[in-house]
């Protein structure tokens, strides 16, 4: 009996090494800096033709887990929810001038969680698993092996150029991929402070609630998670206590502020809808005690994500203008990822539609000269396949013939509701299940997968990234994750890239011959001598 126990404890400490250890060199942020700048000076010698304006802001958007699959169900179902067959349907960003692929590994992990992807493409630093805002030199859940590890991430590096930030996110506003725009953890679950390791407690390391608050500057946050706001001993606005031992950070932050700018604190969409974006100077909106709805199940308590981005870039582009500068804004559709997670294809596939119809709202608002980008964390093992006739329902079923059960068009490789065994219990079952009389258009239907296992796991093939706007030429072939936000700071000239731009930090124009300031090696793709 003790040898299967044995075995197990030999396969979990290869594992843990493997989630510890990072390739020769990649511990080094430099190296993936390196690697980034290298790729972008190559890129620049073949610019001829584009739009190398000035980005007057830079728009971020991530729909967490959108795999190409998920993008292909997206556009299907805006077309069929409209009454037309849909494959010819076009999302708006299809028609986005650029496009490339994103590789989501990270550091230690062959297919990527949310944590190390956002630090990748928000900080330019790849990193391990469940890590945000620090390197890859680092121990996973070890906050002593933290300090000196930490990354800045491009939110941040525009703020402190003196221009205005924004966070949308439809999960909560401390979840992995928000997280990384500003906080430095070692593991993701510490979200607040009843999540914080004793060893994390003994070393002086911060929440990731806390930091958001007593740690950063950002002008326009919104999203859910007020539980990760509250004590256990208050009550927020649902009625239920909140998370934390200690502080009420929402107050936190509205102290900061008193006096300071006018600075709004919003639980609702009708508070939302009733703001006024040209007199609010800072905004938290926190929605919902935990992550915000699915789109498909929202009521009108929740803004949209539509909605929420709308006003975000009002105020953002607002604040911008009056400083004579740019703005950043990263929008997030956060839930596509919770639909693949439990199989719930129509969930995910419309939590997309969200986001696109985000995307729509935010060209409206913006000109050609706002760099907009949008890429996807990482995949998930979502199927999009089975010869359906044109037109089939994206969450309808396939007949095949009428000797086997119909199945699916959308399925999963991973997910608990498995073909031969339900995750649960792990009984196989003999059989594939006859889904003829089942209600497959529901939307919280769980396709089903092969393997069983008690959520859908992420995969780890590349995602796309899509790009409009000055310098989105930049984006063109298959390209490391931390290799995006380097393009968003290049084409804003902020962060890393200040000096590509004269030294006002004001309505910078692009440089001339005169300018000597510009590293030598993004010289010659500038067209200087």
């Amino acid at each position: 009996m003790a040898l299967p126990w044995l075995r197990f404890g030999l396969v979990a400490s290869l594992i843990f090494l493997v989630h510890q250890t990072a390739a020769v060199g990649e511990t080094d942020p430099q190296y993936w800096y390196d690697r980034s700048q290298d790729e972008l000076v190559a890129a620049l010698t073949e610019s001829e033709g584009f739009n190398k304006n000035t980005a007057d802001g830079m728009i971020l958007f991530i729909g967490d887990g959108m795999s190409v699959p998920t993008v292909t169900s997206v556009r299907i179902w805006k077309g069929q929810k409209d009454g037309f067959t849909g494959e010819e349907s076009k999302l708006v960003y299809d028609d986005w001038p650029h496009l490339g692929f994103s590789k989501t590994y990270n550091t230690n992990s062959q297919v990527p969680d949310s944590a190390g992807t956002a630090t990748a493409y928000l900080s330019g630093v790849k990193t391990k698993r469940r890590v945000l805002g620090l390197d890859s030199g680092i121990t996973v859940g070890d906050c002593a092996s933290t300090f000196g590890h930490e990354m800045d991430s491009i939110l941040t590096m525009v703020k402190n150029n003196g221009m205005p930030v924004g966070i949308v996110t439809t999960t909560r506003i401390t979840h992995a991929s928000p997280g990384g725009a500003y906080s430095h953890v070692p593991e993701r679950g510490w979200e607040d402070d009843s999540e914080l390791t004793e060893e994390a407690k003994a070393n002086g390391c911060k929440d990731i609630a806390r930091q958001l608050v007593e740690d950063t500057d950002i002008d326009v946050l919104m999203g859910g998670g007020r539980n990760r706001f509250r004590m256990k001993s208050q009550k927020d606005e649902s009625g239920l206590p909140g998370s934390r031992d200690e502080l009420d950070l929402i107050a936190a932050w509205q102290d900061k502020y008193t006096n300071k700018a006018s600075a709004e604190f919003l639980a609702t969409r009708d508070q939302l809808l009733a703001l006024d974006p040209d007199s609010t100077d800072y905004l938290l909106g926190l929605y919902a005690f935990s992550e915000m709805a699915y789109d498909i199940e929202r009521t009108a308590k929740e803004p949209s994500l539509a909605e929420m981005t709308e006003v975000a870039i009002r105020i953002l582009k607002r604040k911008a203008q009056e400083r004579g500068t740019r703005y950043f804004l990263f929008v997030e559709g956060g839930r596509v990822d919770h639909g693949h997670h439990f199989n719930q294809a129509k969930h995910a596939v419309t939590d997309g539609f969200a986001l696109e119809q985000a995307i729509t709202k935010a060209k409206e608002l913006t000109t050609s000269n706002t760099l907009m980008v949008l890429s996807s964390d990482h995949s998930h093992s979502i199927s999009f396949a089975g010869y359906p006739k044109r037109g089939n329902p994206i969450f309808g079923k396939i007949f095949s013939d009428t000797k086997n059960y119909p199945y699916t068009t959308l399925g999963y490789y991973t997910g608990k509701n498995a073909l031969l065994q339900v995750a649960t219990s792990f009984k196989f079952s003999g059989h594939r299940p006859d889904i003829t009389n089942v209600d497959t258009e529901k939307s919280n239907y769980e396709q089903q997968s092969f393997v069983a296992t008690l959520t859908g796991a992420h995969s780890g093939e590349d995602v796309a990234i899509f790009a409009t706007g000055p310098w989105s030429h930049l984006i063109h072939s298959v390209h490391e994750q931390n290799y995006i936000p380097h393009v968003m700071m290049f084409a804003g000239c902020v962060g890393d890239y200040f000096n590509t731009c004269r030294d006002s930090p004001y309505l910078n124009p692009r440089l001339t011959d005169e300018d000597a300031a510009v590293p030598a090696r993004f010289r010659a793709g500038l067209g200087l001598k």
